[in-house]
């Protein structure tokens, strides 16, 4: 059994979806799509691990193109269903062109077990040579990749190391993607484009500036999909949202999505995008693009996966090779046992982090947030001081992080607990 992990996020997307399975079986080229079927409400509370099947050669065109499909991990915890938004599973696959530099992004389709989608995914025209990475993102606690031992590895797939899975996210060939892009920026035929420069006069944020991470950075996507009253789910396209009646739109609760949806717009920021072969080449957003940006413009202090990072602990203490097996699938480079430590984490959080959410505090009070009713600056001052209380940064008796202990500093933990109170102050 894989090890259980702590229950810790703030789920910021509040999504008001019915569901229900609509069954049908799925053929390996066409999808037929399966009649309505009346909707179930969801259970009081939705089993919080599922497990998505990865399809076979899953970083080929018709492997990106077969819908995966979502089930319970143990189904005496309860179903799982794609549309339930505490149990909803993202996929999202950043391509390369090497002999070009170009990049693009495609959303392969998550589908409940044994359903059709709403309407079949898009075949994507890969080109000759393509470097393909996929990321996986859930809104859940505990997300299991499963599927033959012929796709996993043909995927070159990783969502933990062993048994210990990393909970929210998973990966297939990410390092591989993320080493190409950098051999193509070397070659000059790929251009990351600068951060630019924020309405407050300084560089925008990126996924590793410490005003926007939380305990657990660098995960989830930006894929959103869309779903049907039945319950089916399609790709979020132009067509589909014609062809589809008043669909709801389904969304990965993403460090991702909060950056290039709502903080840069408040600040007036443009984030990274790349053609959406799924979408006819519209720019889109991805996790890889977000990293490599990061990777390339983000100043110091630079927000890095941290040794206390809840989907990198094992039996509820710090693995350096864990933590390292999770850096590796979002471009960043192994712990520096001499500088990398949860203490000097917590103290960015609480002085990079908290001056720059007070200096902005006029732009993001009335921006719109990931919550509904909620401001943008309420949103990210409630996300910064739940960090620092879940890494242990404040008094590790008012944290629920297993690992909260284990570099105590009394002068830093009290400063930690000054900050919590002056963020109460600012949203």
């Amino acid at each position: 059994m894989p090890e259980a992990r702590p229950r810790h996020r703030q789920r910021p997307w509040k999504l008001k979806v019915t569901v229900a399975v609509a069954a049908a079986s799925l053929g390996a080229v066409g999808i037929a799509v399966a009649a309505p079927r009346s909707p179930a409400p969801p259970p009081a509370t939705p089993n919080s691990s599922c497990t998505i099947r990865v399809p076979e050669d899953p970083l080929s065109a018709r492997g990106l193109a077969t819908p995966y499909q979502l089930a319970a991990t143990d189904p005496r915890q309860g179903a799982c269903h794609e549309s339930v938004d505490a149990q909803g599973a993202f996929a999202e696959a950043t391509i390369l062109d090497p002999a070009t530099g170009k990049l693009s992004v495609y959303h392969p389709l998550v589908v409940d077990a044994g359903a059709a989608p709403a309407v079949p995914p898009v075949v994507p025209a890969l080109p000759r040579g393509a470097v393909v990475g996929l990321w996986f993102g859930f809104n859940g606690d505990t997300l299991t990749l499963g599927g033959s031992r012929a796709a996993l590895t043909a995927g070159r797939c990783v969502n933990g190391l062993g048994g210990s899975l990393f909970g929210q996210v998973a990966f297939c060939g990410a390092q591989e993607l993320f080493a190409a892009a950098n051999t193509a920026v070397q070659a000059g035929k790929l251009r990351i484009p600068p951060l630019g420069r924020a309405k407050d006069g300084r560089p925008c944020p990126s996924v590793r500036d410490f005003s926007l991470v939380d305990q657990d950075q660098s995960d989830n996507v930006t894929t959103t999909y869309l779903a049907t009253r039945d319950g089916r789910t399609a790709q979020a396209t132009a067509a589909n949202s014609r062809t589809l009646r008043k669909p709801a739109t389904l969304a990965n609760g993403s460090d991702n999505r909060l950056l290039d949806a709502f903080v840069d717009p408040a600040l007036g920021c443009t984030p990274f995008t790349a053609p959406d072969v799924t979408d006819g080449g519209r720019p889109t957003t991805s996790l890889a693009l977000n990293e490599l940006q990061a990777a390339a413009g983000q100043r110091a202090p630079v927000a890095l996966v941290p040794p206390g990072d809840p989907m990198t602990l094992v039996a509820g203490k710090p693995s350096p090779a864990k933590a390292n097996l999770y850096r590796a699938g979002v471009d960043q480079p192994p712990l520096d046992r001499r500088s990398a430590s949860t203490r000097a984490y917590c103290r960015s959080l609480r002085t990079s982090g908290l001056d720059r959410l007070t200096s902005d505090r006029r732009l993001l009070r009335a921006a719109p947030s990931p919550d509904d009713g909620v401001g943008l600056l309420k949103f990210l001052t409630d996300r910064l001081r739940g960090s620092l209380q879940q890494l242990g940064c404040t008094h590790p008796a008012a944290s629920r992080h297993p690992a909260a202990a284990a570099e105590p500093d009394p002068a830093d933990q009290a400063a930690a607990t000054d900050a919590v109170r002056t963020l109460e102050t600012l949203g």
